[in-house]
Formats: C-alpha cells, structure tokens, sequence
C-alpha cells in the first residue's frame, strides 16, 4: 500500500471512528440524562449484556487461537448471570437473584456442560479456566458499570448517572493523554515484553489526564467531592486502568494477535476487550472508592 492510499484509508477510519463514537456518545447522555428512569438502567443493561456476549466472544476465541476450547456460551452465561445480579441488587431485588446462586449455577454450567458435550477433554482444565475467566472478567468488570448506575439520589440528584460519566470522563482524558504524552515524549518502556509501544512517560501522562478528568468531575458533575477524592480517584483509576491494558495485551501476545477484534468490531475501534480494558477494572475501582470513603451502598 503506498504511503497516499495509506493516508487515505487512516482518514477514512478516522471518519467512521468518530461518527461510531458520536453515536455511543449519544446514547450513552440520554440514558446518563434519564437515569433516575427505570428504562434507562434497564436499557443500560441491555447495552451491557451485548458488550459481555462479544467480549466472552472475544476471550474465547483467543483461547481458541492457543489451540483450547472455551465454550462461549457458557462464559456468556455467566457473564449475564452477574449482570442480571447487579442489576436487581441495585434495583432492591437482590434476594431475587443472589451472587452466591449465579456462582454456583454458573459453575454447573460451565463443568458440566464441557464434561457432557466437550469436544475432548484433553485440555479440559485451560478450557474451562478460560471460560469462567472471560465469564467473570466481563461479567464483575462491566456489572460494577450497573451497579453503579443504579445508585439513585444521594447526596446529588441521578448519583449513578454522575458517577458513571465521571468514571468515563477520567478514564477517557487519561487514555488520550496517554497517548499524546507517549506519542511525543515517549522512550522508557514500561513493559517491552508485553507492550513494546507502552512508556513510562505514557503512563504519567496517563495518570495526568486521570487527575485532570476527575478534577473536572468535582467541579461539574460530582461536585460533593472534595479535592482528595479527585486527586484519589484519578490515581487509582489510573493505575488499574494501566494494569487492565497490560493484562489484555499479555493475552492476545500469548495467542499471537495485535487486537481482540474477531470479525465483529466497533467500527473504526476494533473489538470489545480492547475498549473496554481500562473499564473493567476502574468500574470496581471506583465503586469500592464511593463504597468504603462515601459510604455509597
């Protein structure tokens, strides 16, 4: 491909990222707008259980690449069994559908679905250590998303909506600074058998941007933080944010592939667990912040 047609092709994926971004943005602000409406959480779990079955998808398919044999529906299972908990725990419900029960259902599942229909059970043990793996990877990381959307009024009208475009404006503004800041600056690495193209200087600037988006959060949407909790949460999501791309890019080098996309993608972005790498692990984050410093429950 010559260097023209290649500035072409980047334009062009540049043209579909944003418009798919501006679309998600969009939806994602109305449903922040009308949080406190049972239809926007519902909706907001419906959007989610999508996200787990392609990211289970995604897993599965890397384990596949490794020569194993997960089973994606079972991992999806699982996935959307802890979804469905968040979601009635946050909704009131949560003796209707307890985390111990989804637990042990999704275990039968999984055990004895892949004794009984299992290919061969020659790799029996990393198959079903990768399907409740990406069960439960998805499944806790994007159903703390839920949990914290289903706070309700606190201290501040529609607190889960605040909370959640919080989490997405720091996590966001860090990735981006990152990015720039390593781009530019960038000559340390910062984990060359994982990530050749990650460096010290992108990661501070990461932490930065971090710092920067939650400071902007206490001003105009979480306004009852104070300046601790600002400089606080934007450490802490930047680091777990660090440490969640680090541990997707130790997986796809494992299997030999540059990105989790397998023939459905975001368009312009690629896959599921590539955008969703630093969520996964801010999502506790911050929930665990407003839980155990708030007193959020």
């Amino acid at each position: 491909m010559t260097q023209d047609a290649l500035q072409k092709f980047d334009k062009r994926n540049l043209v579909v990222r944003v418009i798919s971004a501006c679309v998600f943005a969009a939806l994602f602000f109305v449903l922040l707008w009308f949080g406190e409406e049972s239809w926007a959480k519902l909706t907001y779990l419906g959007i989610l259980a999508f996200a787990a079955f392609i990211g289970v998808r995604e897993a599965s398919m890397i384990g596949r690449k490794m020569g194993h044999s997960p089973n994606m529906v079972t991992g999806t299972f699982l996935a959307w069994g802890i979804l469905a908990h968040c979601y009635f725990w946050g909704a009131g419900l949560g003796d209707m559908l307890p985390l111990w029960l989804v637990l042990f259902l999704g275990s039968a599942l999984i055990h004895f679905v892949a004794l009984f229909c299992g290919r061969s059970q020659d790799d029996a043990l990393p198959s079903q250590g990768i399907t409740w793996l990406a069960g439960l990877y998805l499944g806790l990381g994007l159903g703390f998303q839920q949990k914290l959307f289903m706070f309700g009024e606190t201290t501040l009208p529609n607190t889960g909506a605040r909370l959640l475009l919080a989490m997405f404006l720091i996590v966001w503004l860090g990735d981006t600074l990152a990015f720039f800041v390593g781009s530019r600056f960038g000559k340390h690495k910062l984990a060359p058998k994982v990530s050749p193209k990650k460096t010290w200087e992108g990661a501070i600037g990461n932490i930065a941007g971090n710092i920067a988006g939650a400071t902007i959060a206490k001003f105009f949407i979480c306004t009852d933080w104070s300046p601790v909790d600002a400089a606080a949460i934007g450490v802490i999501l930047g680091m777990v944010g660090i440490l969640g791309d680090l541990v997707e890019s130790t997986w796809k080098r494992s299997a030999g592939i540059k990105d989790s996309y397998f023939g459905i993608s975001i368009p312009g972005h690629g896959g599921v667990l590539d955008r969703v790498d630093s969520l996964i692990f801010a999502a506790p984050a911050l929930y665990a912040y407003v839980h155990f410093v708030h007193g959020l429950n």
